[in-house]
C-alpha cells in the first residue's frame, strides 16, 4: 500500500461558522481570519493505491460551478484534482473507486466535470460509493440548514452514471474489499464515513468534518455547520479518546499547514502533539 496526499486547491470560509460558538479571541490564535473574517481551507484529498486499486477519498469542489459560485468561497492556490493526480504518476483514468465521506459540495464537487451542455463523471473507470443513509438524506428531502450544500448538479449524473454503489452498513464485504475499516458518524451530517486505514504500522483516520483542522482538535471547538453539536462532540471525544490511546494519526482535510498530525495529553484535554506531511512522516 502506499498513500498519497492530493490537493485540489483552497478556499476560504468564514471562521464564526467554521468555530461557531467559540469565540474569536480563541480561535483565531491558530486560524486567524482575513479583514472579511474568512478562514484558508483546503480540499485535500487522500489516495490510497493498494494493490490493483486506487481509491480516492473525497474529491474536493471541483471547477464546474459559476464563477459567482466561487466568488463566494475566495479560491486560492494553483492545485487542482487533475494536476495532483498527475504531479504523482496518475491520471484520473487510473482511479478505481471513489469514496466519498459525504456529499456537501466541497467534498464531492471534484466528481463530475462539464463536458458539453452535460455533466458527466470525471473518473469514467471508477465505483462512487456512498452510505445509503445518507444519500438518501441527501437526496430525498435535504434539510433546510443542509440544503445549499447538497447541489442537484453534484449528485444526479453520479446517479445517472450506473457508477454509484450505495452500502448499508460497514460490517461486511464492502470495507473487506476496499481494504480499510470505516467509522460512520452523525453530528455534522447523517453517516459522514471517517476511512481509517492501517499505514507502515500506524493507524490514520481521514477525519473529514470530524476535526477538519488542527484548530478543531478541542473537543468543543465545533463548526456553526453541524446539523446535531452534541452528537458531534460526543462522537469527537470518543474518536480522539481512541486515536490518542491507539497513537492513531489524523488526516486533516481542511487544514491548509497540517496534513497528518498527531496527538497528545495536557491538562486541558487532548492536543496537537506533532505535524507532518505523510511523506516526511513515513521516510
Amino acid at each position: 500500500m502506499h498513500l498519497y496526499s492530493i490537493e485540489t486547491g483552497n478556499f476560504k470560509l468564514d471562521g464564526g461558522a467554521m468555530f461557531g460558538v467559540v469565540p474569536k479571541v480563541l480561535w483565531e490564535k491558530t486560524n486567524p481570519a482575513d479583514s472579511s473574517n474568512k478562514i484558508e481551507m483546503s480540499a485535500r484529498c487522500l489516495l490510497i493505491e493498494d494493490g490493483k486499486r486506487l481509491i480516492l477519498v473525497d474529491t474536493g469542489l471541483g471547477n464546474k460551478q459559476s464563477e459567482k459560485f466561487f466568488s463566494h468561497y475566495s479560491l486560492f492556490g494553483d492545485a487542482t484534482l487533475e494536476s495532483s493526480l498527475k504531479l504523482n504518476g496518475f491520471s484520473t483514468d487510473d482511479v478505481t473507486d471513489v469514496l466519498f465521506t459525504h456529499l456537501h459540495f466541497d467534498h464531492c464537487g471534484g466528481a463530475t466535470k462539464r463536458e458539453g451542455d452535460k455533466i458527466i463523471p470525471l473518473f469514467k473507470n471508477a465505483r462512487f460509493w456512498c452510505s445509503k443513509k445518507h444519500w438518501d438524506w441527501a437526496n430525498i428531502s435535504p434539510n433546510p440548514r443542509e440544503k445549499a450544500s447538497f447541489l442537484k448538479e453534484n449528485l444526479l449524473p453520479l446517479e445517472e452514471s450506473g457508477q454509484l454503489n450505495l452500502y448499508e452498513g460497514v460490517d461486511g464485504g464492502f470495507c473487506k474489499e476496499l481494504g480499510f475499516d470505516l467509522l460512520l458518524v452523525d453530528g455534522h451530517t447523517e453517516k459522514m464515513a471517517l476511512p481509517m486505514v492501517q499505514y507502515k504500522g500506524r493507524s490514520i483516520l481521514f477525519t473529514s468534518d470530524l476535526v477538519p483542522t488542527a484548530g478543531h482538535i478541542p473537543v468543543p471547538y465545533l463548526m456553526g455547520y453541524d446539523v446535531r453539536p452534541l452528537v458531534t462532540m460526543e462522537e469527537k471525544s470518543q474518536i480522539l479518546k481512541n486515536c490518542l490511546e491507539n497513537e492513531t494519526l489524523l488526516f486533516l482535510q481542511h487544514d491548509p499547514y497540517n496534513e497528518l498530525v498527531s496527538l497528545t495529553n495536557t491538562d486541558k484535554g487532548v492536543r496537537l502533539e506533532n505535524s507532518s506531511s505523510i511523506n516526511d512522516f513515513f521516510s
